[in-house]
């Protein structure tokens, strides 16, 4: 099949909303993910889609950024903007060290049923009780904590925005995530609340699905102490991600659903 045809028929299937297996993913990608010199910029887009990392379907809401700088301060988002298929902001590199960029999405969803008719309800947790009709039946309420986090370092690698902040679902590196290499194994935790993420299912997709008919996905699984392994395939960029539903939320008979997202760089040997 000719490159021509490859791309019109999946554009096709793009249409019909029939892209396979495919799932959306969200997704943070930065322009660089090392960078030196003491004027470094980092470009980040994010976007939810179907292939990584190409736009085509909605911007990622950036409701939730923020940026840690390397000695723990928040740093300056700047040019934060939204399109129609991504969202982008700059941020300043001014320090040395590592940043890490994340998103938090936080919320509760809700299905229930008022006087015979199905209702759905969206909105935060402190919301429930007033926002939920007290004769609603059939009441059925999962809290969702997402985070999607990126690590971007100007300079010399560092460490200290790697501490958990010990809510939800949180990757802490062992190998640092701006020093991988195609071919070499690197390690990582994963933490729940603080606590090891055992038995944890870890999905890694590298980028560029549009350009080959597999997705060349493979997973991994987190031991007793949270930790994973990755031996990576070749270079380019991955997508990570792992989602864990308990019932640890807070309200009363809700399910908890947390899940990580992160876009890691890997480089040639």
């Amino acid at each position: 099949m000719n490159n021509y045809l490859k791309l019109a028929l999946l554009a096709s299937a793009i249409t019909l909303g029939s892209v396979g297996a495919q799932a959306h993913r969200q997704w943070l990608l930065p322009s660089a993910t090392v960078l030196s010199g003491t004027d470094a910029w980092v470009t980040v887009d994010g976007a939810v889609s179907n292939d990584l990392f190409y736009f085509e379907h909605f911007p990622l809401q950036l409701d939730g950024l923020s940026v840690l700088a390397p000695d723990g301060k928040a740093a300056a988002v700047q040019n934060q903007a939204k399109g129609r298929y991504r969202s982008t902001f700059d941020v300043k590199l001014d320090q040395p060290g590592t940043y890490k960029m994340m998103v938090l999405n936080q919320g509760v969803f809700a299905n229930y049923k008022l006087d015979g008719q199905n209702k759905r309800w969206r909105g935060k947790a402190e919301q429930v009780a007033t926002e939920i009709p007290a004769n609603a039946t059939d009441v059925k309420i999962s809290e969702t904590q997402g985070r999607i986090e990126i690590f971007v370092t100007s300079g010399k690698p560092s460490s200290d925005t790697f501490k958990p902040t010990g809510v939800g679902l949180e990757m802490v590196p062992v190998t640092h995530p701006n020093n991988l290499m195609a071919g070499e194994k690197a390690t990582f935790r994963m933490v729940l609340d603080g606590q090891p993420a055992a038995g944890l299912p870890i999905e890694i997709v590298p980028g560029g699905i549009r350009y080959r008919d597999k997705l060349n996905d493979f997973k991994a699984t987190t031991d007793e102490s949270g930790t994973f392994t990755v031996t990576w395939p070749g270079p380019g960029m991955y997508w990570m991600n792992a989602s864990i539903e308990d019932s640890k939320s807070k309200i009363k008979d809700a399910k908890r659903r947390a899940a990580y997202t992160t876009t890691v760089e890997v480089l040639p040997q």
